[in-house]
């Protein structure tokens, strides 16, 4: 098991990347701690983990709120003792498919500020416990949005960019406690649209802006990269094992591409 006694939290666990990596987390044998607003979503992952033998304790919580998280934090580290790995796989409704002309500065600034919030009040709860015990691991979400130009997503396009840009900074700060921090940036991802509200909304706002249906909206995403398909939910949960383990202890301050080619580093 490539996460043997490593403790895990997920925050936004009850979305559908968030949901799918806890469940691989578990079943490469780590604790994990699952967090997020909706506590039914949370309990339907937390019941798929304890049925297949996972340890999984389930935490009703918004990532924005920096004492909550933080309070969940040193909850989590009182219980199992220290946190291993974090993620940040929260999904914050917001505007798309707004050109610039008719974008206001609202919904502009909107995604720039919660997503960029979430990923700070996150990542500092669980690093001052990492660098108590010397290690770690911080995982974060991008898009291709972050390196494609288009019309209707500004907003979310400079939201990702902030995060990858984050994400590497983030690394160099924390490199001296043995804590590394790792971006993924997955493509759209089709399993997602049925799983996940917050990813069927985006998406619908994305297919809409263009005329299509959302599935012809992911069947031209597919189409768009060098592999023409997508990636899948477990791929992306595999990837975000494998980043968080040992045998990734090399890599730190980058983002691990998995848009299929879509856009190439």
């Amino acid at each position: 098991m490539q996460l043997k006694d490593k403790v895990a939290v997920i925050y936004g666990a009850g979305g559908a990347i968030g949901g799918a990596t806890a469940r691989a987390f578990a079943q490469e044998g780590a604790r994990v701690f699952l967090a997020g607003r909706t506590l039914a979503k949370l309990e339907d992952v937390a019941r798929d983990i304890a049925a297949a033998g996972g340890m999984v304790d389930v935490a009703q919580l918004d990532a924005l709120d920096q004492q909550a998280v933080e309070k969940h934090a040193d909850s989590v580290a009182a219980q199992a003792g220290r946190i291993d790995i974090a993620l940040n796989a929260v999904g914050i409704f917001h505007v798309q498919g707004t050109p610039f002309a008719g974008l206001s500065l609202e919904d502009f600034s909107f995604p720039i500020n919660a997503y960029t919030r979430t990923n700070f009040i996150t990542a500092r709860a669980a690093a001052r416990h990492m660098a108590l015990q010397g290690s770690g691991v911080i995982l974060t979400l991008s898009t291709p949005g972050s390196r494609m130009t288009g019309t209707g997503y500004l907003g979310y396009g400079v939201t990702c960019a902030a995060i990858e840009w984050f994400s590497r900074l983030l690394a160099a700060e924390l490199a001296g406690n043995g804590i590394r921090v790792i971006c993924l940036r997955p493509h759209a991802i089709p399993e997602a649209s049925a799983q996940g509200s917050h990813a069927r909304d985006v998406f619908g706002l994305n297919a809409k802006n263009l005329g299509m249906t959302v599935d012809e909206w992911l069947a031209a995403g597919a189409a768009g990269t060098m592999t023409h398909h997508l990636a899948t939910l477990a791929q992306v949960a595999g990837t975000a094992v494998f980043m968080a383990s040992d045998q990734a202890g090399a890599m730190t301050g980058t983002v691990v591409n998995l848009t299929s080619g879509a856009v190439v580093d």
